[in-house]
């Protein structure tokens, strides 16, 4: 039996560490968003790398980066290069951006809009954009290297903007509610119900044995 208590104990342990996983991955006020970028040329695609922390989206924090995209291999300039991103422990996935040889003579920005709630993240879009003037006046290098086929790496503006969602999961959270219940539930009943076979069991031996001898003496005529 005190195995089987054991077995109990360790079990709702997990149990209960399980449901505290979520919560253990919440974002904190300016936590950086983990982030990996991979590129495509000429059909073929690199490896999935992961950003550094500097140029990654700040957890609620609406911020422009610079990000330095490498040179393709075999990269002549006759074929369109895109690039595409994951976010969060790669939750969310971008699809592919166009961003070098697009029909535009204007420098290309990657717009990020991520949706949040309380310390979840719950969304990410991005899409290339025109880099407006204002920014070029302020990053002048920009234009001149992005044009430029022997500059490498090359410089993109990245703009994270931050949307809250503030929408509340009522029925969400009772299931969830519902289900823990329910799940610790079972664990106990399963628990209670081994204590009381071990309990019938000895009690079943008990009887028996003692039934055999009546007064646990033999009779003599």
């Amino acid at each position: 039996m005190g195995g089987d208590l054991q077995n109990a104990n360790f079990l709702f342990v997990f149990l209960f560490l399980c449901s505290l996983a979520p919560t253990s991955l919440a974002y904190r006020p300016r936590d950086i968003v983990t982030m990996s970028k991979a590129g495509q040329y000429h059909g073929s695609r690199t490896v999935w790398n992961e950003v550094i922390g500097r140029h990654c989206p700040i957890f609620a924090v609406n911020r422009e980066v610079l990000m330095p995209i490498e040179k393709p291999v075999g990269y002549t300039g006759a074929d369109p290069y895109k690039i595409s991103f994951h976010f969060g422990h790669e939750k969310f996935h971008v699809p592919w951006l166009l961003l070098i040889n697009r029909k535009s003579t204007r420098v290309p920005m990657i717009d990020v809009h991520l949706k949040y709630s309380g310390s979840d993240l719950h969304g990410v879009t991005a899409k290339v954009l025109d880099m407006p003037h204002h920014y070029i006046e302020v990053h002048q290098g920009i234009q001149k290297n992005f044009w430029d086929p022997d500059h490498w790496p090359k410089h993109v503006l990245v703009r994270y903007t931050w949307e809250e969602n503030s929408e509340i999961d009522v029925s969400g959270g009772f299931y969830v509610l519902f289900g823990s219940a329910l799940l610790l539930s079972f664990v106990l009943a399963v628990y209670v119900l081994q204590s009381s076979q071990d309990k019938l069991a000895r009690f079943v031996r008990e009887t028996v044995s003692d039934s055999s001898v009546p007064g646990g003496v033999a009779k003599v005529e």
